[in-house]
């Protein structure tokens, strides 16, 4: 009886949990513009804008027509490939900065988000990471493997989709390739 008692308990707090998150889920955190009725996130399609707030909650607004390339790199910290990726990234952005705008888009729906805080300290970030806290932007890009990739140039046309890892090399011939 007693156990019986102790697992009501406990999904009872599990429940109260639920209905706390569901309560506190910031709706204000992203803001997306309505995509074309023939949005397609794969290459030769217009990137659909977003605005994501980053890790220090100033807001960055991402697609449309840029004067660079962008790179959007959907990734979560529990994920292998993307532990291998980081280094890359990081590199990626030191040596295109200037030419390209990266952007990490942590899946902080399917993450979390004290664990994406130490990915990004543990690599040294220095580009903005944007958290997607409530999903709509992963699930509107139709990212369901991780790390995911777009490049897209500056009329706002994706260019290219990569799911997985890739090469350095392979990266700069893309960046090269769109620029």
């Amino acid at each position: 009886m007693k156990r019986v008692i102790a697992l009501f308990a406990i999904a009872f707090v599990f429940a109260g949990l639920a209905v706390f998150q569901y309560k506190t889920d910031r709706l204000d955190s992203v803001t997306l513009a309505a995509p074309a009725a023939d949005f397609k996130p794969k290459a030769g399609f217009a990137a659909t804008a977003f605005k994501l707030p980053a890790l220090d909650e100033q807001s960055y607004e991402v697609g449309g027509k840029k004067n660079k390339l962008t790179f959007v790199n959907f990734w979560a910290s529990w994920c292998g490939p993307c532990e291998l990726e980081a280094p890359d990234l990081q590199r990626l952005h030191e040596q295109y900065g200037d030419v390209i705008q990266l952007y990490g888009v942590n899946a902080t729906k399917y993450d979390k988000e004290r664990a994406a805080r130490d990915f990004v300290n543990e690599h040294e970030f220095t580009f903005p990471i944007l958290m997607d806290r409530a999903g709509d932007v992963t699930k509107q890009y139709k990212v369901d493997t991780f790390p995911t990739t777009f490049l897209i140039d500056s009329e706002g046309v994706i260019r290219e989709r990569i799911n997985g890892v890739i090469t350095y090399a392979e990266w700069e011939r893309l960046i090269e390739k769109w620029m």
